[in-house]
């Protein structure tokens, strides 16, 4: 079975500021976040930086074949790393660049992206509401660049507040986008009312719905989250197997668990067949986003066993 992440994330430096307060890193993985210290990263990544080479080492030994790099305002921009990670690691990782969507002007950052080879464009919508005001996604610049993306076949990734706030913008945007291929994040946020709205979204022919931190959003159930393979079970009933794929939001998750355990849970239960296990854990992804040359990854005995 192929098992690719379509939903983590890479930094060499977290710093960055989001409605008004600092994100910035603090000693043993740990940072000062939006006025209150937590643990960011696993203890044991002391110097702050979420590389790609600990990541591919963290997705070795979960035999996670490729991974799709997402972006988010409270990691700060990471356009630059992000194209050297998928020049170093082409068969690896599929990764997202961002735009400085507060401030007008972003279509042409996003056209240069693009010219610099992101084959995906990420929008944290859930962060763009602010004290200032909220960005809206079907605003005039954003119709431009999505229109723009879907002329040269670049992805969307696109994770949206809680409930059905934003979900009528997005059907403005696939309206006006129909070829544009939209995954949205966060499996639409199934612990909050207003999940089916997000969830229904993937109806639509070329968007999908990934699970990026279903195990947070589950996290006092703790592992293996049946309620998670609830709303799994659900949404394949409701949209179909072949619309879903599997997300870890690495590495923010596995400061409580380990980075297999966040799949883990999928493979073992028996709500799921094989079926649905293959196209939810890397079929649909490898599909959706064009990975080819996924390395074989045999399983290494530890040595607690």
């Amino acid at each position: 079975m192929n098992i690719i992440d379509a939903h983590s994330h890479l930094w060499l430096r977290q710093d960055a500021t989001w409605n008004g307060l600092r994100i910035s890193p603090l000693p043993n993985g740990r940072s000062m976040f939006l006025g209150e210290e937590r643990q960011m990263l696993p203890p044991f990544m002391i110097g702050g930086v979420n590389s790609a080479e600990v990541f591919l080492s963290n997705m070795n030994y979960a035999q996670v074949g490729a991974a799709v790099v997402v972006q988010e305002f409270i990691d700060g921009i990471q356009n630059d790393y992000l194209m050297e990670v998928a020049q170093k690691y082409p068969d690896r990782f599929f990764v997202c660049g961002m735009c400085d969507y507060f401030h007008p002007g972003f279509y042409e950052q996003a056209v240069s992206l693009i010219a610099q080879g992101f084959k995906g464009i990420a929008i944290p919508g859930h962060r763009l509401l602010t004290n200032e005001g909220r960005v809206m996604l079907n605003s005039a610049e954003m119709m431009r660049m999505f229109r723009y993306m879907e002329q040269h076949h670049v992805i969307l990734s696109v994770t949206l507040a809680d409930g059905d706030l934003q979900v009528g913008e997005m059907e403005e945007v696939i309206s006006e986008c129909p070829q544009l291929r939209i995954a949205i994040g966060h499996f639409g946020m199934p612990t909050v009312e207003g999940w089916r709205e997000q969830l229904l979204l993937a109806r639509h022919e070329h968007v999908m719905l990934e699970s990026g931190g279903i195990t947070w959003l589950y996290n006092e159930e703790f592992y293996p989250y049946p309620s998670a393979i609830k709303v799994i079970r659900e949404a394949i009933d409701t949209v179909g197997a072949d619309k879903l794929m599997w997300g870890s939001d690495y590495p923010r998750t596995i400061t409580a668990i380990t980075y297999r355990m966040s799949y883990d849970f999928v493979l073992k239960t028996e709500v799921l067949s094989d079926e649905e296990k293959r196209l939810f854990l890397g079929e649909n992804a490898r599909r959706f986003y064009g990975f080819e040359n996924l390395p074989e990854l045999p399983y290494i005995k530890n040595m607690s066993e």
